[in-house]
């Protein structure tokens, strides 16, 4: 049970004014989505406390948001889970840096971390209105950003993420959401190449 104390930190940090994607929304549906599949993990506690503080640090202009939200975690979850349960949290969030699944892992954390990546990447698979929201509310955290260059940055990331074998690391969501984000991620990738 995480503490009210930290709820409400937790709170307070995703309604800082230059979030727009990276909400409490955000978090709300990350958490629908681990309730649905809580019985594959193998270590549920410490992927719900990364699943809670893996955004707790955002700032778009920021190259080091993960470990500054890891080490929040380590911080705040220090008397309420075990050393080992901490450690794994932290390593959950500083994956979703890059993205992957880091070596080194026990084959079980190595599940749960994956099923977690996968999780943080759902709005990929979203209905087109939820995904178009979400790319309109990105475009809005890197509103500093200049429209030329940041056409040619996200399509960079669209299309690396198309280019990918797989988009998700397990057979439940690659199942569910490989196929509509895959044509999510297409259509926004055209629209930034045609400036629209």
């Amino acid at each position: 049970m995480i503490p009210a104390v930290l709820m409400d930190g937790l709170r307070a940090r995703y309604r800082e004014p230059q979030r727009h994607y990276h909400t409490w929304a955000h978090i709300e549906a990350l958490l629908g989505h681990y309730r649905r599949w809580v019985r594959y993990l193998n270590r549920p506690g410490p992927v719900l406390w990364a699943l809670y503080w893996h955004d707790a640090v955002y700032n778009p202009q920021a190259k080091d948001n993960e470990e500054q939200s890891a080490q929040l975690l380590e911080r705040e979850a220090a008397g309420h889970l075990s050393p080992h349960d901490i450690a794994f949290a932290a390593a959950i969030i500083r994956a979703t840096a890059t993205h992957t699944v880091p070596g080194g892992l026990p084959a079980y954390d190595a599940e749960d971390l994956a099923l977690f990546l996968d999780m943080d990447l759902s709005i990929l698979g979203a209905p087109q209105p939820v995904y178009d929201r979400y790319e309109q509310d990105i475009r809005a955290e890197y509103a500093f950003v200049p429209e030329a260059a940041y056409r040619a940055g996200r399509g960079a990331i669209l299309n690396g993420f198309l280019a990918r074998p797989r988009l998700y690391f397990t057979d439940i969501a690659h199942t569910e959401w490989d196929a509509p984000a895959r044509a999510n991620l297409a259509r926004a990738a055209r629209a930034l190449e045609q400036g629209s």
